[in-house]
């Protein structure tokens, strides 16, 4: 398991593709206060290489990516991200 990150809100993405994965995300991130902090559920995949670096080029912190699974690394993922 990960070690947990406080957050402030949660998004679960996993039933969503891309582009609608990081539409999703950045409208979560928009309604947020700077200095919040967003965990965000997602698939391995396009939504793992797509969104942490989307939110990166935005300005957003990406504090970790961490698989649920250390086993399962083509799995779902965990994403913190802090609002800039």
């Amino acid at each position: 398991m990960y070690e947990k990150i406080s957050t402030d809100l949660f998004l679960d993405i996993t039933s969503d593709v891309c582009p609608l994965t990081f539409v999703k995300t950045k409208l979560s991130v928009e309604r947020m206060e700077s200095g919040q902090t967003l965990e965000v559920r997602l698939n391995a995949g396009e939504p793992l290489e797509n969104v942490p670096r989307s939110l990166a080029e935005l300005g957003h912190s990406i504090l970790a990516v961490k698989p649920e699974n250390p086993d399962e690394p083509a799995g779902i993922h965990r994403l913190w991200v802090r609002k800039s």
